[in-house]
């Protein structure tokens, strides 16, 4: 049997340091050795799930394969690593605590008062022993940062965590910031120190600290650091902005991270295969040719809103040979403004998915553009939802037509609530999520950018098209190209365009910088033709 080794990831001074970036590259690195690895991620916020907050407070929210609704850092995990992610890789304080009430609601207690220490405590540790007896690492990265009080519990957590595990099988990575003062012209470490003070306090000794940083630290910083924080000066590690997330596993890889935790855990080191990292940033940094895509969404003042999309067209791009700027068009411009001004320089326009009436007629005007003016066009999932209404409005001779979402009483739902959906009395994970079929029409651009007419893709929707309105759209010039489980349409598409596709589904879930999602690699290869 395996002995299992844990690495956990904390976070010090200031939110989006990148915990989740260091842990995924953490896994990667690890691979690249030979080593299967797992990641899980612990959110202290008390939601179920993401599944119910607003991107503008949360990012976007990653679905998995099983239907999970997560945070985004396991979109990173997946896009970085082979690790199989399931429901158990995600865990939040709201989870936790309603499986410590259901159970002493069920009188599994014995009578004892429920408390923090030991219950909570003791959910969370199980959650965390919890993973694939097969793998030689967990990584497990904790959200929020060290000082808290939303996450005392957890780190209370992973204080006991080392009395039920042999202390050499468990590292404590911390990710702390270094400030540059451009005025002083000095890089402050004084905020990192505090930091690991906190974890110190609690009872928690950093093995490794990954040193945030937009300049490079000196040997001097490194032993002031190793002195003040109680870590070997090989475990003081600085990571540097860079230009693509994509450099950061080589970037700790030359700082020696993976050496560090391989002699740590008494790991052999027999040889390292990083040559697909080494080709991924060899082919960003020779991209030359420049293409601008027009990204038309209601959240785009938040980078993590659309995080997976933004990640999957810089995927297309590379695959492609070709440097993307993405223009973040905020729809409601495009109910003020001339249409034809905002997106003049765009050579493609991608819509994706969304809630919410605010931007609609905006968005609407944008597919209109790339319709008639045969820009290539990519819905996702509310895209492609308001890509059939446009057509049915505008070439159907439809005029009234919408979605019952943001239209309930028009007289051409041609998007409608899903019958699944019409009794719910609860919003939280109740959603059509995860992994489904879908059937592809031959000889469709879908199948051409597929290669093949059966594919898995995962979902996040309440809604979809109306199958009274297929024969009436179908006559109209539009085409069914992709159909699921019970008739479900799937991906639309118009054919006599040069490249024009809506899918119901989220192709971002599924790519990564080694092998760009077949959707958006044609996408960006039309979109150059163009």
């Amino acid at each position: 049997m395996r002995t299992m080794r844990y690495i956990f990831v904390t976070g010090g001074v200031v939110s989006s340091l990148g915990k989740g970036l260091t842990a995924a590259s953490m896994g990667a690195l690890l691979e690249a050795w030979g080593l299967r690895v797992a990641l899980k991620k612990f959110d202290p916020y008390l939601n179920v799930d993401p599944g119910t907050m607003n991107p503008f407070q949360h990012g976007e929210v990653y679905v998995l394969a099983d239907g999970a609704e997560t945070d985004l850092d396991l979109g990173h995990y997946e896009r970085f690593t082979n690790a199989k992610l399931t429901a158990d890789s995600s865990t939040s304080s709201g989870k936790v605590y309603a499986a410590v009430l259901k159970r002493e609601r069920k009188g599994e207690y014995l009578g004892q008062t429920v408390q923090v220490i030991p219950h909570v405590t003791d959910e969370i540790k199980k959650r965390m022993h919890a993973a694939d007896k097969n793998v030689d690492v967990t990584i497990i990265e904790l959200g929020g940062t060290v000082g808290d009080i939303e996450s005392m519990p957890f780190l209370e957590a992973i204080r006991q965590f080392v009395l039920d595990e042999k202390k050499s099988n468990v590292l404590f990575a911390h990710v702390a910031l270094l400030p540059y003062l451009r005025v002083a012209d000095e890089i402050k470490t004084k905020p990192a120190q505090q930091s690991v003070a906190l974890l110190r306090g609690i009872g928690i000794q950093p093995d490794l600290l990954l040193c945030r940083t937009e300049k490079r630290i000196t040997d001097e910083i490194r032993r002031k650091l190793s002195l003040f924080c109680n870590v070997p000066v090989e475990g003081v590690i600085q990571e540097l902005d860079v230009q693509s997330i994509y450099e950061v596993p080589n970037m700790l890889h030359e700082e020696g991270v993976d050496r560090f935790i391989l002699n740590y855990f008494g790991f052999a080191q027999q040889h390292c295969n990083l040559d697909p990292w080494k080709k991924v940033v060899s082919k960003i940094r020779r991209l030359r040719r420049q293409l601008t895509i027009a990204l038309v969404g209601k959240y785009v003042h938040l980078q993590d809103a659309y995080k997976s999309v933004y990640e999957s067209l810089d995927h297309g791009a590379i695959a492609n040979g070709c440097r993307l700027g993405v223009l973040r068009v905020d729809p409601e411009l495009l109910e003020k403004e001339n249409v034809i001004a905002l997106l003049k320089d765009c050579r493609g326009i991608l819509v994706p998915g969304g809630f919410g009436n605010r931007g609609i007629l905006g968005k609407l005007s944008a597919i209109r553009h790339a319709r008639t003016m045969r820009i290539p066009f990519f819905g996702i999932c509310l895209g492609m939802q308001l890509a059939v209404v446009e057509f049915a409005r505008n070439v159907a001779g439809l005029e009234e037509a919408h979605s019952v979402e943001f239209a309930p009483e028009t007289p051409h739902p041609v998007i409608t609530l899903m019958d699944s959906q019409r009794n719910l009395s609860t919003k939280g994970g109740t959603m059509r999520l995860g992994h489904y079929d879908c059937q592809i029409v031959p000889e469709t651009l879908l199948q051409k950018a597929y290669g093949d007419t059966h594919v898995l893709e995962r979902h996040r929707h309440r809604y979809e098209f109306n199958g009274a309105y297929v024969d009436k759209l179908v006559k109209s010039g539009l085409t069914i190209s992709g159909t699921g489980p019970h008739g479900l349409v799937e991906a639309v598409e118009i054919a006599e365009h040069p490249w024009f596709i809506g899918v119901q589904f989220h192709p971002e879930f599924q790519s990564n910088p080694h092998r760009a999602h077949p959707l958006f690699r044609s996408f960006i290869g039309a979109a150059l033709e163009n």
